[in-house]
């Protein structure tokens, strides 16, 4: 029998429309001593994942309606810490890659072989009580000595940093800007991490306004009594309640329909939630970070999201530079990100090639940060190491860079790399003068750099 865990008995999703593979996965699971729920489609699953933990979940890819790869990402939006194994007749290559993106941890091929079912169960269990024993080690570590998740040590984003540093301990409202992929949730992180309160007195909690059905968020966030609907046994707190004293991140709002908006609103003016069912408000004590790609004040425009709240939510706002625009950042990243992804499949890649490494520094990067993470993460998966190769890279991300980046002769390169440089500067400054003086240069020397490397100065910078 499987013995208990610090949580209890581990609690496994099984999600297949084959009722025979179904009942057989869930009989000889119950029998190693786990609590199953089998379901015969991915909405059910949903549902059910919003009212309850799962340590593992069984998903099969090929489920009438929404797949198992779409089922993936809701299941993972509900609760990042379910392992999804994947459940395929057919793999390929590709198909591995975009499950391993995605968030998937392993997966089974058809016909099921059950001891490898239990192996594969066992394994990931070890996996889950490693990293809660690794989180429950960076919190004491954390106490002690500042630790942040920030990756950057840009220009363009110390300013930021800095403000979000000052902003953390007043628990105003932030509102972060920026395209998708540019590290929205870390500097969320960063600002909860300065709040200046123990880990056991407020939690970081990260809802995807997007990737939540309209009639689960609500739930989600405010919680429900028990007999509010069908199903609902037992009182359940929601979000703001489970966060405590510390922050809840409300990623993608732009997205939040109008009559949860309504809801956060008296949130944030009342500091009280009505959960589904209720009479009574609860006072709840979480400060809220918001965070979208939209222009929200052009959302406002158009009838698309409350202009009350968007003004509560606009406080304090921070506005993320996209990774082209901080190029210097990728060697960094690329080995911090590397780092990740060998440790959870557990390869030993030292890092990339110099040619890869041009690669990844002048693509345009159009999906930010989260597009290199994907890049990278299938790079691992394909290579065998020791180094990642151009091969490894997808073919549409060398076919969008500009082969004139690439060149070997030293001067055009160097040439190519100061005209990038200069331009971030002058644009940062928007002043000559000060520019000069972070180039370290003359300012002569500064105008005629300009005119040798054809650079644009900005129609509103000053001499």
């Amino acid at each position: 029998m499987m013995a208990q865990r610090n949580g209890g008995i581990p609690r496994i999703l099984i999600v297949d429309d084959e009722p025979i593979i179904r009942e057989t996965l869930a009989e000889y699971l119950q029998q190693q001593g786990f609590i199953t729920q089998s379901y015969g489609s991915a909405e059910e699953a949903v549902l059910r994942a919003a009212e309850y933990r799962f340590d593992i979940a069984l998903c099969d890819v090929n489920l009438p309606q929404m797949d198992g790869l779409e089922l993936l990402k809701k299941l993972l939006n509900i609760n990042p810490e379910t392992f999804v194994i994947l459940i395929t007749a057919y793999a390929t290559v590709e198909s591995a890659v975009e499950a391993f993106q995605l968030g998937a941890q392993d997966y089974l091929m058809k016909p099921i072989i059950l001891d490898e079912v239990l192996n594969k169960v066992k394994r990931l269990l070890r996996l889950s009580d490693l990293n809660q024993e690794n989180q429950w080690l960076r919190r004491e570590l954390n106490r002690n000595e500042e630790k942040t998740l920030v990756l950057s040590n840009h220009p363009l984003m110390k300013p930021i940093y800095d403000l979000a540093k000052r902003v953390a301990p007043t628990k105003s409202t932030v509102l972060i800007q920026g395209e998708s992929g540019t590290g929205k949730e870390v500097i969320a992180r960063y600002i909860h991490q300065h709040i200046g309160i123990r880990p056991e007195e407020g939690r970081f909690v990260a809802v995807n306004c997007a990737a939540i059905p309209n009639e689960l968020l609500e739930n989600q966030l405010f919680g429900h009594r028990r007999g509010a609907y069908t199903g609902a046994d037992k009182d359940t707190p929601g979000i703001f309640v489970h966060a405590g004293q510390g922050t809840v991140f409300l990623d993608e709002i732009g997205e939040m329909p109008l009559p949860t908006q309504a809801k956060l609103l008296r949130v944030i003016e009342q500091k009280e939630i009505f959960p589904v069912g209720a009479n009574e408000p609860i006072l709840v004590e979480a400060r809220i970070i918001a965070a979208s790609n939209k222009n929200l004040a052009r959302e406002v425009e158009m009838q698309r999201f409350r202009e009350d709240l968007f003004y509560r939510l606009n406080v304090v706002t921070l506005k993320l530079p996209p990774l082209r625009e901080r190029r210097e950042d990728i060697p960094e990243l690329v080995n911090a990100l590397l780092a990740k992804h060998t440790q959870s499949m557990g390869k030993r890649i030292a890092g990339v090639s110099h040619e890869a490494l041009q690669y990844l520094m002048n693509s345009p990067w159009k999906g930010n940060i989260r597009e290199l993470d994907n890049v990278l993460q299938r790079a691992v998966i394909l290579s065998d190491g020791p180094i990642i190769q151009i091969a490894e890279l997808p073919s549409d991300l060398l076919t969008s860079v500009n082969d004139p980046l690439l060149t070997d002769q030293l001067e055009e390169a160097l040439k190519h790399y100061e005209r990038i440089h200069i331009e971030r500067i002058l644009k940062m400054t928007n002043d000559k003068r000060e520019a000069a003086k972070r180039l370290n240069i003359a300012l002569s020397s500064l105008y005629r750099k300009i005119e040798y490397l054809k650079i644009q100065v900005p129609t509103e910078g000053r001499s």
